[in-house]
This record gives structure tokens, sequence and C-alpha cells, in this order.
């Protein structure tokens, strides 16, 4: 969630042409990772869970993409490129986490 919070704050001083252009798909990214945790941690099925996770999970890849086209366009600066690639990066190991330890069998 702080993630979706600093890229629209972010986001707010890009060039109006880029609204439906960059400005939509980074907070397209953005949100679309706490969504698809939520909505597979909420299904019955583990398989479930994990096919959601790997979505969200390459939704931050995308998401690292679309920042560093932000940075090179000099629509972010360069420190605020920096923290939010710590951000995504931190974001990342914890779903990569999260999914090995759901798919790792379960002892009854």
């Amino acid at each position: 969630m702080d993630i979706v919070e600093s890229v629209y704050r972010v986001t707010q001083s890009f060039p109006k042409q880029e609204l439906y252009g960059l400005t939509s798909q980074l907070r397209r990214a953005a949100v679309s990772i706490p969504a698809n945790i939520a909505e597979g941690n909420s299904r019955q099925h583990i398989k479930e869970y994990l096919n959601f996770l790997s979505i969200a999970q390459g939704s931050v890849a995308e998401l690292e993409t679309e920042i560093e086209i932000a940075g090179r366009l000099k629509y972010l600066a360069p420190g605020e490129v920096e923290s939010l690639m710590k951000l995504l990066i931190s974001l990342g190991k914890q779903i990569r986490a999260l999914r090995a330890a759901l798919a790792r069998p379960q002892r009854s």
C-alpha cells in the first residue's frame, strides 16, 4: 500500500500528456500488486493464491521498468527512482519468500 501511495504522489507532477500514458500505467501496476495479493489470499486453495502472487510479482517487475523509464525521461528525480526501487526490491523479495513458503509441502 505504501508503494501505491508513493506512486500516486510522484505521478501527480508528471506532464499532463502522460495522464493516459505512463502515469496511468504506473498507477495501474502499483494498484495491481496489493489487489492481487488480497484477492489471492481470499481464495480457498494454495494453488490459486500462488497464481495471484505470481501476478503480483509480475506487476512489481512491470512497475520497476516503468519507474526506470520515468527516471530516464526526467519525470522522476534520481532520488525518487532510488527510493521507489528500494521499496520494490524489498517487496519483490517478500513476495518470493511467501510464494516459496506456500509452495512447500504442508505437514499435518
